[in-house]
């Protein structure tokens, strides 16, 4: 029995001691499955981990791309006021009168309100002196009437031109008085305008063209160097010149307009023929030989009454500008009513925006081929 007994402990000991090593084993293979499982699930997940870290240190090393665009309006001749030999009924200061003076800007200000910088000619002075130059057309108007500019949504204007002194210098220092009050940028003769939108700076130059020779281009030369010391992103010029009611530019204008842009401006604009010129391409950049008429209280039924508005859009990366190009034509009339001039410039549509648009072009052709045609957007 004793040996029996001794038989069933060693049996039993045995049965024990497999049990223990199968259970050993099972909790083994539990724990090795389950590696297992946790391993492949980082082993899947670990791609896309990298990817997102890759991802995010790309955008850590690399900066991202600031873009901002600046639209410049530039129009042509502004008179605000009228000769004072003229006759009253139907002048510029009768319509404001009548009408007051929000009646002038009515058809302009949405165009002007939406872009970033508009400018103009101001061919007139804003004065109550009754002291003259002595020459045919002298142009005055109501200082009160800078306040047209604000309504109109025009920034600034061009000084540099045959009516700015028709009443002498304090004239002119009261139409700068006058400008000041309403917060008007000017620029032309000693005068530059640097001012800033968007972060972008703008410079505005203005000068009378008649003549292309030393003088002026050194003036020229040197007042874009400066701008551009002073930080100018884009410089826009404005000149008065070439000959009344001529279509085409003469020499002096084509050699000085593409001076100009050979000096470092970006947008050359001009007027005093009191009809549209061409739009010529040079270099990549623009030169507007003709603006025209534009809120003209010099003349009150014109038979010519066709203008324009230039636009153009400008590009910039980084703060630097691109060479995308942006311009649009918007076809004017001086007028809202086709027998007069009543001082109220007015879009045109359709078969009339589309005949001022066909006489842009073939007057530019006249220059050279006019290839800014596939840039401009506006239909």
């Amino acid at each position: 029995m004793k040996f029996m007994s001794g038989i069933f402990m060693i049996a039993l000991f045995t049965f024990l001691c497999a049990c223990s090593t199968m259970t050993n084993k099972t909790e083994d293979l539990r724990t090795q499955t389950t590696v297992d499982k946790t391993t492949k699930e980082s082993s899947r997940n670990e791609p896309e981990e990298n990817k997102e870290r890759e991802k995010e240190q790309l955008q850590r090393e690399e900066p991202s791309v600031k873009e901002t665009s600046i639209t410049l309006s530039a129009a042509g001749d502004v008179t605000l006021g009228r000769d004072g030999n003229y006759e009253y009924t139907n002048s510029f200061d009768h319509e404001a009168e009548k009408n007051g003076i929000h009646f002038f800007t009515k058809n302009i200000e949405p165009i002007f309100k939406s872009d970033d910088f508009t400018t103009a000619n101001l061919e007139t002075t804003l004065t109550a002196s009754t002291q003259k130059a002595v020459k045919k057309f002298r142009f005055r108007g109501d200082p009160a009437y800078a306040k047209i500019l604000t309504l109109a949504g025009i920034e600034a204007v061009n000084l540099a031109n045959n009516h700015t002194h028709d009443y002498l210098q304090k004239g002119y220092e009261d139409t700068i008085a006058s400008l000041k009050r309403e917060n008007i940028g000017y620029f032309g003769y000693e005068h530059k305008l640097l001012t800033t939108i968007k972060g972008v700076k703008i410079g505005a130059l203005g000068y009378e063209g008649w003549n292309d020779d030393d003088m002026i281009r050194t003036q020229i030369s040197n007042d874009i160097r400066l701008l551009r010391e002073e930080g100018a992103n884009i410089v826009l010029v404005h000149f008065h010149w070439g000959e009344e009611r001529s279509y085409v530019p003469n020499e002096a204008q084509k050699s000085l307009g593409r001076f100009t842009i050979d000096s470092g401006a970006d947008l050359v604009v001009g007027h005093h023929p009191h009809v549209i010129q061409g739009i010529e391409e040079y270099k990549g950049k623009f030169i507007v030989y003709s603006l025209g008429n534009f809120m003209f209280g010099g003349n009150k039924n014109p038979s010519d009454k066709d203008t324009f508005i230039f636009q153009q859009t400008f590009y910039f990366q980084n703060g630097q500008l691109t060479n995308q190009k942006e311009i649009h034509i918007i076809p004017f009339r001086i007028s809202s009513v086709t027998t007069r001039n009543n001082y109220q410039p007015t879009p045109l549509a359709g078969e009339d925006a589309q005949r001022v648009k066909t006489k842009i072009v073939n007057l530019s052709a006249k220059i050279n081929k006019p290839t800014w045609v596939a840039y401009e957007m506006k239909h």
